[in-house]
């Protein structure tokens, strides 16, 4: 039996809404823990507020702390080196993971180009430096 549509939106709309309030606390822990990136998750929460809650999206691209990570790299100031280094340090400790835990060598090319793919697009960002 088919949801109506209106229902698949509010569905999809609270979907985001908590993927977006998840990432804005894991983007809050990342600016207190170093293994956690902040930039990334920030984003994700952004997007997910654009698609899904303009007033919360205001308020984090506003917000006095968190908004200047979201608002360098919309603006096109790029991304800070720490931000960088982190995404690309964990999303290759986690792909790495992944490929010893996945035997099937398709699923490990996959994961790898991926990787290489994501890898190349944060490098080519303009990194950001803060004074």
């Amino acid at each position: 039996m088919a949801t109506p549509i209106g229902q698949r939106s509010l569905l999809l709309r609270y979907v985001l809404l908590a993927i977006g309030w998840l990432s804005v606390a894991l983007g809050v822990l990342g600016i207190f823990l170093p293994v956690l990136p902040t930039t990334p998750f920030l984003l994700l929460a952004a997007a997910c507020f654009a698609r899904s809650s303009p007033r919360f999206y205001q308020w984090l691209v506003q917000h006095p702390h968190l908004g200047p990570w979201i608002r360098d790299y919309l603006e096109g100031n790029g991304i800070p080196l720490k931000g960088k280094v982190y995404a690309i340090g964990l999303m290759w400790l986690s792909i790495g993971f992944s490929c010893y835990l996945v035997p099937l060598p398709w699923a490990r090319g996959f994961m790898l180009t991926s990787a290489v793919l994501v890898s190349l697009y944060i490098l080519r960002q303009k990194t950001l430096h803060r004074p």
